[in-house]
């Protein structure tokens, strides 16, 4: 079972500051949704509403489009940005002991953690205690205690926080697996490189106000300009007395500039070929480093 998680008008206030202002998005079944802001602009407060840990002043959060219940997030994952685990259990009995809080057998909580920490890269750490982990490695043993039941939704915060980039790309394969099994998946990371790279559809929050969300490549064509680059085998310093062209950056026979219309682009390409070989010539998308940087403003 698979499950779109809906949030319509989600609005919170700490007495006359108000933390969240008409909060709307979906999270949908199959899909990594990276969920970005600033420190303080409301998103794990966002998360809290959805887990019921806080609840909304107004609006409302559904799960295929029905109001969630108790039993709704017994199905429900969550790995919080503090570390959760107890310090002085080994990291399989720990993660075992939270699979049998959920109904599992022993033997069906066994197999399921120690599958589940090997897959995290911690097959040679389950009988360590969680305290002589590495920071890094604590954080894998906590998404692992987030995952090991089999959530119909994930809803992570920070899961990237400390992790080295051989363990980022072993959390990321992870997600990835239980997004293709059908999983509703909800993070937030300041990371925004890994964010672009790792998600299907992209929130921005700022001052408790979504500042921009849809797919990465609905974001990435919104905020385009009219960027080019130019690399060719001859001298692109003509660029600069070309009408229509502003050069943002010139080196050699390489150039990246803005036009003010694709028709002065493709005049640009004609010039230089006519000059010279050209070794590429092609549209720039903004990152989402870059468009956070806009919507925020």
């Amino acid at each position: 079972m698979t499950g779109r998680l809906h949030l319509e008008g989600v609005t919170k206030s700490y007495g006359s500051r108000k933390v969240l202002d008409d909060i709307r998005f979906d999270v949908s079944p199959g899909r990594l949704t990276g969920f970005v802001g600033g420190n303080g602009a409301g998103k794990t407060t966002t998360m809290r509403i959805i887990l019921g840990v806080l609840a909304a002043d107004g609006g409302a959060v559904t799960l295929n489009d029905v109001p969630i219940s108790s039993a709704d997030r017994r199905r429900f994952g969550y790995m919080p940005e503090e570390r959760g685990l107890y310090p002085k259990m080994k990291v399989l009995e720990q993660v075992v002991y939270l699979a049998r809080l959920h109904g599992f057998s022993k033997a069906d909580a066994t197999a399921r953690a120690t599958e589940l920490l090997e897959e995290l890269g911690l097959g040679e750490r389950l009988n360590d205690m969680i305290e002589s982990l590495s920071l890094g490695n604590q954080q894998r043993a906590q998404i692992a205690a987030a995952l090991v039941h089999d959530p119909e939704v994930l809803i992570l915060d920070e899961p990237f926080s400390g992790l080295d980039p051989l363990a980022v790309d072993v959390v990321a394969d992870v997600l990835q697996t239980r997004a293709a099994r059908g999983a509703s998946i909800l993070f937030s990371s300041h990371q925004l490189d890994v964010v672009e790279r790792l998600c299907d559809d992209l929130i921005i929050i700022a001052a408790g106000t979504i500042r921009a969300a849809g797919t990465r490549e609905q974001l990435r064509a919104q905020h385009s300009t009219l960027r080019y680059q130019l690399d060719s085998e001859g001298d692109a310093g003509w660029l600069r007395a070309e009408p229509g062209v502003s050069v943002i950056d010139f080196e050699g026979g390489s150039a990246l500039f803005d036009v003010d219309t694709p028709a002065t682009a493709q005049r640009v390409l004609r010039g230089a070929v006519e000059r010279g070989e050209v070794t590429g010539f092609a549209p720039q998308h903004p990152s989402l480093a870059q468009i956070f940087k806009e919507v925020i403003r």
